[in-house]
């Protein structure tokens, strides 16, 4: 026995001493030299290959019977197809699955060519859950699942985003990822424009699809273009729509001709929803804007676009967007207004452009103008007075105005603009989360934390008013530090 033990230690004694060596260059001191830390190039981060990535959902203007969906694969692909079933209890048997062919748009960016496919299911039925998945018959993605809309009102949530815009990747991922969380029953994400910076930047709009990952195959997207979505300008003077926009966005095409998939709407379990272009055309739009809010009868109408009516932010006022667009909300009852572009919070009671001094200042039909008293208070929907500094929203009718903004870049409010606004906010990333219900609508604004910063409901009443009711916020008003 103790012969067996000397052996054995005598043993582990060499193969240690022999490796010492080796163990003592795996810790060597602080004088070993390491190779320096690289950052990853974004050609060689954002590479398309053969395989499908930047899967995304788009309504379509029909959401109860067809659904769009967009990806991306490098040039080696030129077919590809789209596979879709209801979605099964079990495992997926690809036999039992209609196959779509893809339209294929070939883009050149600043990180090298692409194929962006496309396909748009049509024949759906409503209120259904369906599995899919896209690729090119051997390299696919994996199965998603979305379910279309009802073709009758019914309740349903939707999630708004003001514009991310900058440090994407970094500091805007985690604010979609808490919207999601306190929302998963969404059906759909609506981006109010600024979606990037730079409207052709291959890498940024990399950093926003990585973003929304694997939600944007399966959560609707309803993105409206805003200025950082346009890019150089042409020898006309004319500034471009980004070549990705439309690329990657398989959006309805029911607006003006001349403005495809950036101007459009869709009805939504008896809601409609209207994508502006306010960056050009603005008065181009109006007709047809006339006629989409006057064709939907009862009902919700909400409208989004980038640049605000009212604008919280200094010397940032868009009055030709005001004289065009907004004497048809008051006119057509449109309940809601989201838009972007001022990196500020500011939400309005319910205003017509009767009740603030720059609406009536702007030339309107002399049809419509009407005089108007501003006092310091302000007034519920049904026009009883509350206590409180602001304007006297006189008219109890009116249209009710949102500027948020997503992602880190803050603007600071201007003092002259603030007394517009039932709810103002600085240095703060939001999102927001609406619920529709009948008759009623209930609004959320909530910080990059989850807390909520601003929250109301809206009341239909037949033959009267909407009836506006605040929510008590849970965090103070945010200002930026002087």
């Amino acid at each position: 026995m103790m012969t067996t033990l000397n052996t054995s230690f005598y043993t582990w004694f060499a193969i240690g001493w022999l490796a010492l060596p080796v163990c003592l260059s795996a810790h060597e001191g602080p004088d070993h030299k390491h190779p320096p830390a690289r950052p990853v190039a974004p050609r060689e981060l954002y590479r398309p290959t053969a395989a499908p990535d930047r899967v995304i959902l788009t309504l379509a203007a029909d959401p109860a019977r067809a659904q769009g969906v967009t990806w991306r694969t490098s040039t080696e692909v030129a077919q590809a197809k789209a596979q879709i079933l209801p979605a099964e209890h079990g495992p997926i048997d690809p036999r039992k699955a209609a196959n779509s062919e893809a339209v294929t748009t070939p883009l050149a960016t600043d990180l090298g060519d692409a194929h962006y496919h496309s396909v748009l299911f049509a024949d759906l039925q409503p209120r259904t859950k369906y599995a899919y998945r896209v690729g090119d018959g051997i390299n696919w993605s994996e199965w998603f699942h979305f379910t279309t809309a009802a073709d009758k009102p019914e309740p349903f949530s939707f999630i708004y985003f003001g514009d991310a815009q900058n440090d994407i990747k970094s500091q805007w991922s985690r604010v979609v990822r808490e919207a999601y969380g306190d929302m998963p029953d969404a059906r759909f994400m609506l981006h109010a424009g600024d979606l990037i910076n730079n409207p052709n930047s291959d890498a940024e709009w990399g950093e926003w699809f990585f973003a929304g990952g694997w939600l944007n195959g399966s959560l609707n997207t309803l993105p409206t273009p805003g200025n950082h979505e346009y890019g150089k300008k042409t020898p006309l003077g004319k500034s471009e729509l980004s070549g990705h926009w439309r690329a990657q966005f398989t959006l309805p095409e029911n607006g003006p001709a001349n403005l495809p998939e950036t101007a459009y709407f869709i009805d939504y379990q008896g809601t409609r929803i209207i994508s502006l272009n306010s960056n050009e055309q603005q008065a181009e739009q109006a007709a047809w804007l006339e006629k989409t809010l006057a064709d939907h009868k009862g009902g919700w109408k909400i409208v989004t676009f980038h640049h605000p009516i009212y604008s919280p932010a200094q010397n940032r006022d868009n009055p030709v967007v005001r004289k065009h667009w907004q004497p048809l909300f008051d006119k057509y009852g449109v309940d809601l207004v989201l838009q972007g572009h001022d990196h500020t919070y500011a939400r309005t009671g319910v205003v017509t452009m009767e009740d603030t001094p720059v609406g009536r200042a702007a030339p309107q039909n002399p049809a419509q103008a009407k005089p108007a008293e501003v006092t310091e208070a302000k007034t519920t929907a049904n026009g009883e007075a509350n206590s409180g500094t602001g304007l006297n929203y006189r008219s109890p009718a009116g249209t009710v105005y949102v500027v948020s903004v997503s992602g880190p870049k803050m603007y600071g409010l201007g003092v002259e603009n603030q007394k517009y606004f039932t709810r103002i906010g600085e240095n703060t990333q939001l999102y927001q989360l609406i619920h529709i219900d009948g008759s009623v609508l209930r609004f959320e604004a909530r910080t990059a934390r989850g807390d909520l910063y601003d929250g109301f409901t809206l009341t239909k009443r037949e033959g009267r008013p909407n009836e506006l009711v605040e929510e008590q916020p849970e965090v103070a008003e945010r200002r930026l530090e002087k």
